[in-house]
């Protein structure tokens, strides 16, 4: 009985389209290696904070990487030196981030926004 009326929510909240985009979505996350998983789930949670948190803010790309490398250890992931883009600016980005099967904690530290002279040499691609 659980089953059904969890279906039932799950469906009014979302489109077909939207579960089938999730479903899809969970299945190639789940292709990709854990520390890759790691990365890419703290990633997300990244852009949605900034979202959420920043007004006027509706980041579509992060490169956790662009400043300096991330660090992995275990299920932790520190990324010092990454990049967030909302519009046509990058800003400067740092999280820790730790999962399990989900998300456990989650801090992020918003920066400036980096000068357009630096971003092809941080990977850092216009919209």
């Amino acid at each position: 009985m659980k089953t059904s009326f969890f279906f039932a929510t799950a469906l009014s909240a979302f489109t077909a389209g939207e579960v089938l985009a999730e479903q899809s979505q969970e299945q190639v996350m789940l292709k990709l290696t854990p520390e890759t998983r790691l990365e890419q789930r703290c990633n997300a949670r990244a852009m949605s904070a900034v979202n959420r948190e920043q007004k006027n803010f509706r980041t579509d790309e992060l490169v956790a990487y662009a400043f300096a490398e991330t660090v992995i250890r275990s299920d932790v992931i520190q990324a010092s030196g990454g990049a967030v883009r909302n519009g046509n600016t990058w800003y400067h980005i740092s999280f820790v981030c730790q999962t399990s099967l989900g998300i456990k904690s989650f801090s992020y530290q918003l920066g400036a926004a980096v000068p357009k002279a630096d971003w092809e040499k941080h990977f850092l691609v216009p919209q």
